[in-house]
């Protein structure tokens, strides 16, 4: 909108290219580019850019106009009109996944602005739940009946196949009724609803020899008909077929039930508008050093961020695009406050413990350094009260518009491992999800503990109903001298590449549906003047 006009005698011929960024070297590479559109200020794009999308990766991208003149390619053969700077989250957390932002980088000039908009692209997300029943099936037991169960395979693209299915055993009998299943669609025919599923039914024998019954084929998109006479399928030996003249078939299987579940993504919820409420609590505890001293992980060093301060900085700018109004609160724990030095567990970074939130990224990491001048590093390390601090938020806003994530950084050394996991546990009903990051040389078993993903974690005989506890050890992700992250965006992935699941499950079990996003932006229409 309003781009600057670069024409002498008609308006500017814009075109958009796009740049990401590599992650090693931060070199800016060409995406793509969009078609050019003649004589406008206010061109609409339709070229469309499709890109892979991880939440817990920072892709930066570079959108760069240009008025273009001439057929050359050598985009400095053209008029530069300005460009804009974003990141995939960014547009993608922003409400309706449109954003709109300035156009900069000609000194003096206003350049206009540009609207991005991102969609998710639907790639088969579908499941079906089917349930199939079968009728006098051929009797293979000596003594009993047969023990039924049937086997899926989608055919692939050479004419083979592949087991994507078993139905459990209905025990003695030749009328079986099996239940109903869930599977994607994917898994059942790669997204193709025209290709062959091969379906073979089998009597279980405890030997494993099961014995083949017979089998009958059919696609998704006949058994998408539902129940009918269409879904009524002979059970078929050939073996049999070839040698009885007599023989019709060994048995029938019909689909009782044929329903078809959209399994929403992450990106549907941020998208209808729920928000991701980030807070930071740092270990203020003295088992990290004293930080004046160069070997403390606290280390107020004037040239560098500490241990910390890395920590903070690399999963907060990812955090901070899907969170609106890139307010935080920060908090500390472990340490004896001014001026009567009585210790706290939950204390706000910036002094005011009645608004503890900052402005960004950039606000945590002055109101920690502010921190560590005003307050004396003590302990115990007690990690509840700050998980039940945000417990208490996240217990009044059930309904799925928010979601809240604790980031906790420590060196590891916890004294109240039996509160903190009746905490983790009582907070695995809410919509949060912690993250622990670990600075440091020492051993963090404790912390792999909470973490959960070997063994749920359990408190008093409860286990966590889901689970909501991510561990990184930091030290992974620095130089031996212990000063540089070999990758920044490497630790933000490890740290975050479970949210997504975790925030779904919360939605799933409470049974949570995306709220269908706002309206698609529509540009004013521009009326046509024709010439008579």
């Amino acid at each position: 909108r309003n781009l600057l006009d670069r024409d002498t005698f008609s308006k500017s011929d814009p075109i958009c290219v796009l740049y990401t960024q590599a992650i090693g070297n931060k070199e800016w590479r060409e995406f793509g580019r969009t078609e050019v559109i003649d004589n406008t200020l206010n061109p609409d794009f339709v070229r469309k850019f499709i890109m892979d999308y991880f939440f817990e990766e920072r892709e930066n991208l570079r959108f760069d106009f240009y008025d273009v003149d001439s057929k050359s390619p050598n985009l400095s053969k053209h008029d530069f009109l300005g460009q804009m700077f974003c990141t995939l989250g960014e547009i993608v957390g922003s409400q309706g996944s449109r954003l709109e932002k300035s156009i900069v980088g000609i000194p003096g000039k206003k350049c206009g602005t540009v609207i991005v908009t991102a969609e998710e692209l639907g790639c088969c997300r579908d499941s079906v739940l089917m349930q199939f029943c079968a009728n006098k099936l051929d009797k293979k037991d000596f003594f009993g009946k047969s023990d039924p169960f049937l086997v899926f395979h989608r055919s692939n693209e050479d004419g083979s196949f592949t087991i994507c299915h078993k139905t459990e055993v209905v025990k003695n009998t030749l009328n079986p009724v099996w239940q109903a299943f869930k599977i994607s669609v994917r898994a059942l025919c790669n997204g193709d609803y025209d290709r062959t599923i091969k379906v073979e039914v089998y009597d279980w024998d405890r030997d494993g020899s099961h014995d083949f019954i017979g089998e009958f084929t059919t696609s998704y998109r006949e058994l998408s008909r539902g129940q009918s006479q269409f879904n009524v399928y002979e059970v078929i030996n050939p073996k049999k077929k070839g040698k009885k003249k007599k023989y019709v078939n060994s048995g029938t299987v019909t689909l009782l039930s044929f329903l078809i579940e959209t399994e929403v993504s992450f990106l549907d919820y941020i998208k209808g508008g729920t928000q991701i409420n980030f807070t930071v609590a740092i270990d203020f505890t003295a088992s990290n050093g004293n930080p004046s001293q160069p070997t403390s992980l606290h280390y107020m060093n004037p040239y560098q961020l500490n241990a910390y301060g890395m920590a903070l900085r690399a999963v907060g700018e990812i955090i901070q695009d899907y969170d609106s109004d890139k307010m935080f609160p920060a908090l500390g724990f472990g340490a004896r406050l001014p001026p009567d030095g009585r210790v706290s567990h939950e204390f706000a970074l910036n002094g005011n413990p009645q608004n503890p939130y900052c402005h960004g990224i950039d606000g945590v990491m002055e109101a920690y350094y502010r921190s560590l001048k005003s307050v004396q590093l003590y302990g115990p390390t007690n990690f509840a009260p700050v998980i039940n601090h945000v417990a208490r938020y996240a217990a009044s806003v059930k309904d799925g518009s928010q979601y809240f994530v604790l980031l906790i950084v420590t060196d590891g050394v916890i004294s109240d491992m039996a509160q903190t996991k009746e905490s983790i546990v009582n907070a695995s009903k809410l919509p949060m999800s912690i993250i622990i990051v670990g600075v440091g040389p020492a051993e963090f078993d404790a912390m792999e503990e909470l973490d959960g993903d070997v063994v749920r974690i359990s408190s008093r005989g409860r286990f966590a109903e889901r689970d909501i506890v991510q561990f990184v050890p930091f030290r992974d992700y620095i130089d031996r001298s212990g000063n540089h992250v070999l990758s920044m965006a490497r630790l933000a992935k490890d740290v975050l590449a479970e949210i997504p699941e975790q925030f779904l499950s919360y939605m799933r079990v409470r049974g949570i549906k995306p709220s269908p996003a706002p309206p698609p932006y529509t540009p004013p229409i521009h009326v046509l003047q024709t010439q008579i």
